[in-house]
């Protein structure tokens, strides 16, 4: 029997780094495509395709960071698709992110059927990205210890958050996104091109989620595997709004379900309840958190599809 004390260690705080680094990108994308008044439910299906893209480029290519450009390049597309059906056309966003998550869904699997003969995932080597540590942090006792190893998309997750919130809230360019989701009749008054900035907010969305993707098959696991996103898009659309649409916040409760998932990991060891009641302890955090922020959060925009006059 595993103690508990071996369970609440610093290698766990590691891990909790490690599973909050992709919902931390899908939701920072999320900000980005919501300041700017677009809902993006799609997120979940532009992390798959972009898990799955980047093995595939990565296998042909033998360069894991190949792999990482293509998942960033079709999380990009995914998102310009969206951005045509509910900026463009002016659609329903909730239909097109659903409609983008279920078709992530199929095309993953059909086309590993396609390219490795199993619909289950891909097989044979993956290259996958290094470890890597930061010599001055690496030596300093218990941070060195959570921060120590990690990929580098790991770190860049740190970099974006900082970028994020100074792109956002220190930049005119910040300024004109959030004028864009707040009011987009008076941005366009003022001359802000209301539909370049939508498109502009929603194709960074999806190539951050697809980075996120990236991180699960290339930087994690180094392999695909059907559905491996688990709904993480989803708990990172969670995040975002229970960090109330801020970068650092979205960060801090992306922290928060990276702990919940990489606890869930250790507490099976331990065996006290069946290993299917364990595995949902994100989902159930998810949810409850949910229940009780969502209708005290007040979104960024009334996501109205804005149609200039």
């Amino acid at each position: 029997m595993v103690e508990l004390v071996d369970v609440i260690n610093i290698g766990l705080f590691a891990a909790t780094l490690r599973m909050a680094t992709p919902i931390t990108y899908g939701a920072l994308g999320g900000i980005f495509s919501e300041r700017a008044g677009i809902v993006n439910i799609g997120l979940e299906g532009m992390m798959l395709t972009g898990a799955f893209t980047g093995v595939v480029a990565s296998q042909w290519s033998g360069n894991a960071w190949f792999g990482v450009l293509a998942a960033i390049a079709v999380g990009g597309l995914l998102g310009l698709l969206h951005g045509v059906i509910t900026v463009g056309f002016a659609g329903n966003q909730v239909v097109s992110g659903t409609g983008i998550n279920i078709f992530a869904l199929g095309f993953t699997g059909y086309m590993s059927s396609v390219v490795w003969g199993s619909r289950g995932g891909s097989i044979g080597d993956v290259p996958g990205l290094p470890e890597v540590s930061i010599p001055f942090l690496k030596d300093i006792p218990i941070i060195g210890g959570i921060i120590g190893d990690h990929t580098p998309l790991v770190y860049l997750m740190i970099i974006i958050t900082v970028v994020s919130y100074i792109v956002l809230f220190k930049t005119p360019l910040g300024l004109r996104i959030r004028a864009v989701g707040e009011r987009p009749d008076a941005a366009d008054t003022a001359g802000i091109n209301v539909y370049r900035t939508k498109y502009l907010c929603v194709i960074l969305s999806g190539m951050l989620a697809g980075l996120g993707g990236a991180f699960l098959s290339l930087g994690h696991l180094n392999l695909f595997a059907w559905g491996m996103t688990g709904g993480r898009g989803f708990i990172a659309l969670a995040a975002m709004i229970f960090g109330k649409w801020m970068p650092f916040g979205a960060l801090g409760a992306s922290l928060m379900f990276g702990f919940a998932d990489a606890l869930q990991m250790r507490l099976q060891a331990l065996s006290l309840l069946p290993p299917q009641i364990i595995l949902t302890i994100p989902y159930i955090l998810t949810v409850a958190i949910l229940a009780g922020v969502v209708g005290r959060a007040i979104p960024p925009s009334n996501y109205k599809p804005y149609v200039k006059e």
